[in-house]
């Protein structure tokens, strides 16, 4: 993305069209003399079973894959990084604070019921109820919207949040303060419109396929559960005329090696990823196939920094230098991964953030240093540190964690014992803070830098570490006051400088997304985060 994207979604995008989202590249372009498959359906790998399949209390990238295919929001973020209009055909910035936004006509739920401006209040008012306890229930505060951070927090009632229907049509949005990456922010998942008719009236059963209702391209016709999820094409979808595959089957196969072999079976048609072992094979045998988008997402090994001995900095910064993590990308992954000494990205949003000054010291400089800080915290040859490491089960996730463990007991005599569970009980485990170090990793939510630094604000709902330091959080206060990327940027690097310090996660590596993707599945491009839509999609004659 261009360096002052955010900059030009606030002062440019005033009011858009909606011959822009008929024409853009976010329908199924398919060029002409294409000759399309008679039968247009499309299987995808997802990875997991779904923890569910309500937008309000899901928090992975398992389950917003679904979620974008079903469900929309008022705009979406193009990948040039433009902004585009979804639910809302037009929008205007009134004031600095305050926005306005006029939803597409005839906008409908696959039950054929309109969508109405109220439905959008109604649905963000749930995200921030304390009481349905969503992973993003501070998104909205994150954004300052009016009242979204007490309300989360239960000290305001969710009726008073700062989104309000002047009309079946028009919707007014209002914040505390500027913020940069707002219009952005908006095409988060968390941000979807629910329909609260059939949420009251089924309760938690409202996403069982009988009970069903979407407002996305796709409705949900089958959920089979550890086997498929099965989206069909949604007629009342007000853009429908623009979408050609009609069937998209999302399968849970968390085995990479089950994936692949699927994928040469002809059972699958876009993989989940590719694993380190058969990357270089593929390349040569089907290079054509073999897809590495680059993506901002950063792998980390997150602290329970609330439990001794990890909440001892000391503790948590030794680990954090005793890890080799050139070779853990280089060598262990070797697909083009960045070694990651930042919790963000070096470079996101328009801004460059430099990595701590141990980063650039040699290895061994940094195994002695991590010693030092071992000795000081009273752990030793004699007495040894150990804890158990936390990874959700994946082939790749066991490797590196075989890695990262091995490291650790060669250069400071660390007893790291790996355990592994299912995604959900992980997530489960993370969130009830009974745990020691767990593998975790974000995907940005927007190209800025806030997206992955907020996980770590006193008291975000997404911060499973439990880290808390005033001056980290005043750093992230300043950056959305900034009113251009050069001040952002300077509060960011106060905040990574702080995290660098204190590690309440270390990075160890930024993302490549890498899969397989069979010749004839037109439209393939997945954006700078990862996703990429079946929308957009469709299937050549083979």
């Amino acid at each position: 993305m261009k360096a002052n994207n955010h900059n030009i979604f606030i002062k440019s995008i005033i009011a858009i069209g909606l011959a822009s989202a008929v024409s853009g590249t976010w329908a199924a372009n398919v060029p002409a003399g294409t000759e399309l498959a008679a039968k247009q359906e499309l299987v995808r790998n997802n990875g997991s079973e779904p923890a569910s399949l309500d937008p309000h209390k899901v928090e992975s990238s398992v389950e917003s894959a679904i979620i974008s295919d079903f469900f929309e929001g008022l705009v979406e973020v193009r990948n040039d990084g433009s902004i585009e209009p979804r639910l809302a055909e037009k929008w205007e910035q009134k004031s600095s604070t305050e926005w306005v936004f006029h939803l597409s006509p005839g906008v409908k739920w696959s039950n054929g019921e309109p969508i109405t401006a109220e439905d959008v209040v109604w649905s963000w008012q749930r995200l921030v109820d304390p009481k349905i306890g969503s992973p993003y229930a501070s998104y909205l505060g994150n954004m300052h919207v009016e009242n979204a951070a007490d309300i989360a927090v239960g000290k305001k009632s969710p009726d008073t949040l700062g989104v309000k229907a002047l009309d079946d049509t028009t919707l007014q949005v209002t914040l505390t303060q500027p913020t940069a990456a707002f219009l952005a922010m908006l095409a988060h998942t968390s941000l979807v419109v629910v329909d609260k008719a059939v949420v009251e009236k089924f309760g938690d059963k409202w996403t069982q396929p009988a009970n069903f209702v979407s407002s996305g391209p796709y409705t949900l016709s089958d959920w089979v559960v550890n086997e498929k999820v099965i989206g069909v094409r949604n007629k009342n979808y007000w853009d429908d005329s623009h979408t050609v595959i009609n069937k998209v089957t999302y399968l849970p196969i968390a085995s990479e090696t089950a994936d692949i072999n699927r994928y040469k079976a002809g059972e699958i048609d876009i993989v989940l990823t590719v694993p380190q072992t058969l990357y270089a094979s593929l390349k040569k045998s089907i290079p054509d196939q073999v897809h590495v988008t680059p993506k901002l997402a950063t792998y980390y090994y997150q602290f329970n920094t609330t439990k001794a001995p990890f909440n001892d900095p000391r503790v948590r910064r030794a680990l954090n230098m005793a890890l080799d993590k050139d070779i853990i990308a280089e060598k262990v992954l070797g697909q083009g991964q960045i070694p990651a000494w930042v919790i963000s990205q070096k470079d996101i949003g328009g801004v460059e953030l430099k990595s701590p000054d141990y980063a650039s010291w040699s290895h061994e400089k940094r195994v002695t240093e991590a010693k030092k800080l071992l000795e000081e915290a009273g752990f030793n040859s004699s007495h040894p540190l150990k804890f158990n490491l936390l990874y959700n089960t994946s082939e790749s996730h066991q490797r590196i964690a075989i890695a990262a463990s091995s490291m650790w007991s060669k250069n400071l005599g660390v007893e790291a014992k790996l355990q592994n569970q299912e995604w959900k009980t992980m997530l489960d485990t993370m969130h009830s803070g009974t745990f020691d170090v767990v593998r975790y990793a974000w995907i940005a939510d927007y190209d800025d830098a806030a997206t992955f630094l907020n996980n770590f604000r006193t008291g975000d709902s997404e911060n499973t570490s439990k880290y808390s330091n005033a001056a980290f959080d005043d750093a992230l206060k300043n950056a959305a006051k900034a009113d251009n990327v050069e001040q952002r940027g300077k509060f960011y690097q106060q905040a990574e400088d702080k995290l660098a310090e204190d590690v309440p996660a270390i990075p160890v590596y930024h993302y490549v997304l890498v899969q397989l993707v069979k010749p004839y599945v037109g439209g393939y491009a997945p954006n700078n985060l990862g996703f990429y839509y079946t929308k957009d999609m469709y299937i050549k004659k083979h």
